[in-house]
């Protein structure tokens, strides 16, 4: 989505670009799934919500729809093997939980507020908090295990990593970036509010379409070097020649392309530093959504088992129904060990218990492991450790020369999100229409 932006913003001023793909078709960490009876579903990124505009302008000039993700009736929720209902935002903690999650999430949320988007690193408080990791964090100021278990648990709903893999500060920073925990979880008036009718690869699709310009599937670029006269990118294919280069891949994966100049130290350090969470997306197909009928949301949120989120995924019109189910973080990592078989059983399993025994009857099935993708090797997105944004943070949107960094983890708000990547690419293409330090203007 980033590079697709980036190229689309770029050809509109004029400029002639070619868009080099390592994959067979667009869209990144978006994809569409469709079973045999046609029922489309998204296994990559899918939610769009209220104040990532940048996305949302894009799905209105490309002529999409988007509808509300269904949310009525009751919630459920599993905590040490006990499976309630509620309804509300109280995650069905009790009262003295609730309470001391209340006033952790204000005192978070006061923290994040002073965290600077476009320079964390610059916060007052920067070295402190860049020095522990959440977890530590949590171990240090919360005095309920189970408080704290429900802050492990919002980890990994956001991030698909544990809260000891995170720098404070990269949880702070992330919070302000996409409006606070309220609206990075909420699904009415959240970032879960609303889905592309037909998924969300249609937006992909529809840019790649749009383009005047090439665009080179099955293209990894190998090696990018740069020159008083541009830039030089080789794939296994072909040698392509630019006046600049736009790098929008997960920040890992710049290591696997030769630099010529090499990349600075930090840079090359930096690389090194951005780990993608791990997740695996799974859906179960059913001839209705029949939790409705019994007054449920279709959500649960559960301490207990591998799949530590659901939600109703169904179409807009209700043809079927579509329990949607993440395994995040630790147990994703463990799932990714078994066979597709094997994790349907724990999949379906895990609705059972949590949305009742008719989940029993699944007519069909799919699971991506996104850490299993070669040109993403994880998701959501990458996540920053302790040291990392006081220590090479400025590096992560800096450019080299004639290369600019686009990607949703370069991004400033919504970071992690369809929109940060669309924002990002939007960014790089304006640099690349300044002409950089040194570089003398070209014909496009």
């Amino acid at each position: 989505m980033a590079g697709l932006t980036a190229a689309r913003e770029l050809e509109r001023t004029g400029v002639g670009v070619t868009v080099l793909e390592a994959r067979q078709r667009p869209g990144g960490r978006i994809l569409n799934h469709v079973f045999d009876d046609g029922v489309t579903v998204e296994v990559g990124g899918q939610w769009v919500g209220p104040t990532q505009n940048h996305v949302l302008g894009l799905i209105d000039e490309l002529g999409l729809e988007t509808f509300p993700s269904y949310d009525h009736g009751d919630y459920i929720v599993s905590i040490e093997g006990h499976v309630k209902r509620f309804s509300g935002d109280t995650f069905g903690l009790p009262p003295h939980v609730l309470l001391e999650a209340a006033v952790a999430q204000k005192r978070l949320e006061r923290m994040a507020a002073s965290v600077p988007l476009d320079q964390p690193w610059t916060a007052a408080k920067a070295p402190a908090w860049d020095g522990q990791t959440f977890e530590s964090w949590l171990r240090g100021n919360l005095r309920l295990e189970r408080t704290r278990q429900f802050f492990r648990l919002v980890t990994t709903a956001i991030f698909s990593a544990e809260a000891s893999q995170l720098s404070l500060l990269h949880f702070l920073f992330y919070c302000r970036s996409g409006g606070m925990l309220d609206r990075l979880l909420g699904t009415a008036g959240g970032a879960q509010e609303r889905r592309v009718v037909g998924g969300t690869q249609q937006v992909a699709d529809a840019l790649a379409t749009d383009l005047r310009t090439m665009v080179r599937y099955d293209e990894p670029v190998r090696s990018i070097s740069q020159g008083s006269a541009g830039c030089e990118v080789r794939t296994d294919a072909k040698t392509y020649d630019a006046d600049g280069v736009v790098v929008a891949i997960p920040q890992h994966l710049i290591g696997a392309v030769h630099f010529d100049p090499p990349l600075p130290p930090r840079r090359r350090q930096l690389i090194q530093s951005v780990p993608m969470g791990a997740v695996i997306k799974c859906i179960a197909r059913y001839d209705r959504p029949f939790w409705r009928e019994e007054d449920l949301a279709g959500f649960a949120a559960s301490l207990d088992h591998p799949v530590s989120l659901v939600f109703d995924n169904s179409p807009p019109d209700a043809a079927c129904g579509l329990l949607l189910g993440f395994i995040e973080g630790g147990h994703a990592r463990r799932a990714s060990l078994l066979t597709t078989e094997a994790r349907r059983e724990l999949v379906v399993g895990c609705f059972i218990d949590l949305i009742g025994p008719r989940a029993t009857d699944v007519v069909d099935y799919v699971d991506l492991d996104w850490a299993a993708e070669p040109w993403t090797g994880g998701c959501y997105g990458g996540h920053l450790g302790p040291g990392v944004w006081t220590q090479l943070g400025p590096e992560l949107r800096r450019p080299f020369e004639r290369v600019s960094w686009a990607g949703t983890e370069t991004a400033t708000e919504w970071n992690g999100y369809i929109d940060g990547a669309v924002a990002s690419g939007l960014r790089a293409a304006h640099e690349q229409l300044s002409e950089p330090p040194g570089v003398q203007p070209s014909d496009p």
